[in-house]
């Protein structure tokens, strides 16, 4: 491991807004805040989960955006929420935390109903394996497990495939979704969504892309079933995640050039 990641790790450990909890560790003593993450937040407000948050810009962005309710960033890679660690910390956002841990083990960390919302955005489409896809079934199982009952699922995405996939997901279990905009920035209905435009997300739409934006509430039954479509796959390769860029902070830093 090179030197830079160990002293990112190294810093991450020493920053109160991270939980690292090794597997044998949660094996053998669970999770002290489990069902207790408002005692961390010191408040009663809703908890919102981001799931792959790589560098966490989007954690942050919501938690500047919103104080009214509570974030949690979730990644396995602790070297890229390192960034966002430190942004919490540096700026005293008392709502934001940043949890590492794999998204499947998200029964481990959450209580059933603990948490009011979850976003997904720009995941891997996994084009291959259903069972990868953060919007497919075994995953939308899991989330039900800790989502309140009227929980809220997010998903903003580049990708073609996993917005079909998840339109037809829905359409199979009989699911309503909220909103389910092709274009976000084209739509009107983008005053629904938070104002954040995060760096990897400005690089596809300078590729003249699109964002995708669906949310829907899971239902507590029944059990959800696979959606039998032949989705015709993306064309193009995925960028890395980059850093926060937002509308307002966008337009300043012109103005002030």
């Amino acid at each position: 491991m090179g030197k830079n990641k160990l002293r990112k790790f190294a810093e991450m450990d020493r920053l109160e807004c991270v939980f690292q909890y090794p597997f044998s560790v949660l094996r053998a003593e669970g999770f002290p805040l489990k069902g207790r993450w408002h005692e961390y937040f010191k408040n009663d407000n809703p908890i919102v989960l981001e799931l792959g948050c790589g560098k966490g810009e989007y954690t942050v962005g919501l938690a500047r955006t919103t104080p009214e309710k509570n974030f949690i960033g979730i990644d396995i890679k602790g070297a890229r929420m390192w960034s966002g660690a430190r942004q919490v910390a540096a700026e005293g956002l008392a709502n934001a935390a940043f949890l590492r841990t794999s998204i499947e083990l998200l029964p481990e960390f959450f209580a059933p109903g603990e948490v009011s919302e979850i976003w997904i955005t720009f995941p891997d489409p996994q084009m291959r394996k259903a069972s990868k896809r953060l919007t497919g079934t075994r995953f939308l199982e899991m989330y039900r497990h800790v989502l309140t009952p009227g929980g809220t699922v997010h998903l903003k995405t580049d990708s073609p495939f996993l917005s079909t996939y998840t339109r037809e997901m829905l359409r199979a279990n009989g699911i309503a979704p909220e909103f389910d905009i092709t274009d976000l920035y084209a739509s009107p209905l983008q005053c629904h969504v938070p104002p954040i435009r995060t760096h990897y997300e400005q690089q596809w739409l300078d590729r003249g892309l699109t964002i995708k934006y669906i949310r829907f509430v899971l239902p507590p039954l029944p059990a959800l079933i696979e959606p039998d479509v032949e989705i015709e796959p993306d064309t193009y390769r995925s960028y890395s995640r980059g850093e926060l860029q937002m509308p307002e902070l966008m337009s300043q830093t012109a103005n002030d050039e």
